[in-house]
């Protein structure tokens, strides 16, 4: 008789049907799912504000159908997660954390205690353990995958309540996830409220979304943060690459750059490119 061949597992699969996240899909199945999901949960999104029409609602019907069968939210964040393993790298933390000890951030000698992290976009609830001593990590997600992680909407915090409460605010892979430009700006004004003054910004985009942007390119990124108030200190991304990467210090805004010069889109080149925008009211 023939020998029975093993079922595979889908790709999408809950993290309790697998022996270990890094075992569980190649690199570039794990990249095109998250590249799938991202599109759809941003159509999603724009569908849900116009469902009055008939076609509308039938297309947001569809989309949601085909989130359900990849697994949902949950298998995003999953697939999210194994990007993260130490077989891929390991998550952006890793450049943060060399930034900051560069500074000299992780000697805390001084009695001025430790630094307070607030990770935006938690996968994960020990990124930061490794610096347990000398950063006091806060972990939150808009979909929590562990008791330890604080579920929360960052654009539904309030101002008043957390104003300059944190040393360092983390958004990697964050932004780009915010399916309005206009919610992308308010995110980043936000976490310049939420920062004690001199704080610090990690940002990280995927590549693209700067370097192939019909809207966007690094100068005006560079203008635009400068508008809300922050200085670059630290910057990373190779030709070729996938991501890039920032670290910024709140100061406050010096007038170079008025936030009525980013209200609308701008088309900054030509040719076949993203439609990735961040936009300031």
């Amino acid at each position: 008789m023939p020998k029975a061949r093993k079922k595979k597992t889908p790709v999408t699969a809950t993290q309790t049907c697998r022996t270990s996240d890094s075992n569980s899909s190649n690199p570039h199945t794990t990249r095109t799912l998250i590249r799938r999901f991202h599109v759809l949960l941003k159509k999603q999104r724009q569908l849900q504000k116009s469902v009055s029409s008939t076609c509308n609602a039938q297309e947001l019907r569809d989309v949601e159908r085909e989130i359900e069968e990849m697994g949902g939210l949950a298998a995003y964040q999953h697939m999210s997660n194994i990007g993260q393993g130490a077989d891929r790298g390991g998550g952006s933390e890793k450049v943060l954390i060399k930034w900051l000890v560069g500074m000299g951030l992780s000697k805390r000698d001084d009695g001025r205690g430790k630094l307070s992290l607030l990770e935006v976009g938690a996968l994960r609830p020990d990124n930061y353990a490794s610096c347990a001593s000398w950063i006091d990590t806060t972990p939150m997600d808009l979909r929590s995958r562990h008791p330890a992680i604080l579920e929360q909407d960052f654009l539904c915090m309030d101002a008043n309540e957390h104003g300059e409460r944190w040393d360092i605010v983390s958004l990697s892979l964050v932004v780009n996830f915010v399916p309005e430009p206009k919610d992308r700006g308010r995110m980043l004004t936000l976490v310049h409220t939420f920062l004690r003054p001199s704080g610090l910004l990690f940002l990280a985009l995927p590549l693209p979304c700067v370097e192939n942007s019909r809207y966007l390119t690094f100068e005006h990124l560079q203008s635009l943060m400068s508008a809300i108030g922050f200085v670059e200190i630290e910057k990373k991304w190779r030709q070729g690459g996938k991501m890039a990467y920032w670290l910024y210090r709140k100061v406050q805004p010096d007038g170079s750059s008025s936030t009525r010069d980013f209200r609308k889109k701008s088309i900054c080149r030509e040719g076949k490119r993203n439609n990735f925008c961040i936009l300031l009211k």
